[in-house]
């Protein structure tokens, strides 16, 4: 327990510190924003209560607010994508004994399952964020650019996070 509180703990400060220092500097053509942070949130125990999974969320989505100074906006749409975790994780997982699981990760869960697992986290996450950011219609264009512009971008600065750092023993 002390070990997976110290990890995640970890995980969280250099997270946030990445988004932040790197790449919230990051912003090609106006339309691509990679967001890491987020992983935080994917890379938690599956066991994990709801209530605190949400606090967690909001925590790490004000942290980035704090520094962007976007009043709200990823706190909100990063309490969405861990209230949509448990979910997902549900869906993709049929047939799938998660009681001997701790977290989800490619070692645990299998690559594919770990790239679709992202994949709809990061897409909520996105468009959400989005959305909440343009807040009305008229940049309905724009919105939608952003989100399918950024998607990608994320996922795959994500996926290589994962696969860097993942351990190299079979769980």
């Amino acid at each position: 327990m002390k070990n997976s509180f110290f990890l995640n703990s970890i995980r969280f400060v250099v997270l946030l510190l990445f988004q932040v220092l790197i790449l919230n500097h990051i912003r090609l053509n106006g339309f691509i924003n990679p967001y890491v942070y987020i992983l935080f949130i994917l890379l938690l125990p599956l066991n994990i209560s709801g209530w605190l999974l949400l606090i967690l969320g909001f925590f790490t989505g004000l942290s980035v607010d704090l520094f962007m100074g976007t009043p709200g906006l990823h706190a909100g749409a990063t309490v969405f994508m861990a209230f949509m975790r448990p979910t997902i994780i549900r869906v993709l997982s049929r047939g799938k004994d998660l009681e001997k699981i701790v977290e989800p990760s490619i070692n645990t869960m299998g690559s594919s399952w770990f790239f679709f697992y992202s994949l709809f986290l990061v897409s909520l996450h996105h468009i959400v964020l989005f959305f909440f950011e343009a807040f009305n219609m008229n940049q309905l264009g724009d919105t939608l650019l952003r989100i399918v512009a950024s998607i990608p971008v994320s996922e795959i600065f994500i996926l290589l996070i994962v696969y860097f750092f993942r351990s190299q023993k079979k769980s």
